[in-house]
């Protein structure tokens, strides 16, 4: 389990990922076990760089595959459109945003 991603989840915090050979930025906003028991994060990148060619959507992100996490002092609002609570990828939260 990561800290430092409740915690960011927690705080509204941004983070700085590195992921597949890209630094990316993105707003935490759920936190879990998957089907397989592995930690993964649902969340929404705003910059940086993706192997899909697609730096500004929706993510879903392996824990065991982040190569470095680092809460940056940048902010965010809150959900953004088309978040859900009850997250298919994550039938076991840790943590994640309200509505």
């Amino acid at each position: 389990m990561n800290q430092t991603i409740i915690q960011a989840i927690r705080e509204k915090r941004v983070l700085e990922i590195g992921y597949h050979g890209f630094m990316r930025i993105i707003e935490p906003h759920a936190y879990g076990r998957n089907k397989r028991g592995e930690f993964i994060l649902r969340c929404y990148q705003i910059g940086g760089g993706s192997v899909s060619g697609s730096p500004v959507d929706w993510k879903l992100l392996l824990q065991g595959e982040m190569r470095s996490i680092t809460m940056t002092p940048a902010g965010f609002a809150g959900p953004r459109p088309g978040y859900k609570l009850i997250d298919p990828a994550i039938p076991r939260i840790v943590a994640q945003l309200s509505l």
